[in-house]
């Protein structure tokens, strides 16, 4: 049976646009900048804990906890460079300010294939179009930069939301931001349990992006799997 779907929403990171490079090169590079040398593989390690300490001890980005994003962030870069062993203050500051900026432009990002000619073809088909991303605030500018916000009527990030996926409720202001009932609505995203099922849970469709080789769910059936972005198509042909 065809989907009578009126709203598609998109996850953003792995789903639409990837990093470039991993966090430990980029980090790495602005030490070099800086006249400091450090391992790229000893700065993944070290972002990987301060990003974790940093969200367990301040989920959302700091949200209702009077820390704003840019400085949630800031003090993770810090961190970072902290756990490999750089202690100088004013070196770390001028790092972490320049590192959250560049992360904000398309300098650090790519579309994944198919992802562009899809998100066209969807508008074509007359979907609304939507983002549901557990993203800070810079992720509006991060579409711009990278030339996919123009597919979207609306950008719903978790710091605007509140809350995160896979909670329930920032899934059902991007159905009252679209307009729809769930069951006219449909996810898209490459997490099982942040993306296909947090979106099934209150209703809507979902999609899973499963690139080759990844351990396939056995919940999910096959014909919700996408192995690239194209095969939505067919799926959601009016």
């Amino acid at each position: 049976a065809m989907l009578r779907l009126r709203l598609l929403t998109w996850d953003v990171k792995d789903t639409l646009l990837r990093l470039l490079q991993p966090v430990g090169h980029s980090y790495a590079a602005e030490a070099r900048a800086h006249g400091v040398r450090v391992q790229p593989e000893a700065l993944s390690r070290s972002f990987r804990e301060a990003y974790g300490a940093q969200r367990r001890r301040f989920p959302n980005y700091g949200q209702g906890r009077g820390l704003s994003s840019r400085q949630w962030w800031v003090d993770v870069v810090k961190q970072t460079f902290r756990l490999s062993g750089l202690q100088d203050e004013s070196v770390l500051t001028a790092m972490a300010e320049k590192l959250y900026h560049d992360y904000c432009s398309a300098h650090n990002w790519e579309a994944l294939p198919g992802a562009s000619e899809t998100l066209s073809q969807c508008r074509g088909l007359g979907f609304r179009m939507g983002v549901v991303s557990n993203f800070d605030n810079r992720l509006e500018n991060i579409l711009c930069q990278c030339e996919l916000r123009h597919h979207f009527d609306f950008v719903l990030t978790s710091e605007t939301a509140g809350c995160e996926k896979p909670d329930p409720r920032i899934f059902e202001q991007a159905l009252r931001l679209g307009g729809v009932l769930p069951r006219q609505a449909a996810h898209v995203g490459d997490d099982y349990r942040r993306d296909y099922r947090a979106a099934r849970a209150v209703g809507m469709h979902s999609f899973l992006l499963r690139a080759a080789g990844q351990r396939a769910e056995p919940e999910v059936p096959p014909e919700h799997v996408l192995p690239t972005l194209s095969h939505l198509l067919a799926l959601v042909e009016k």
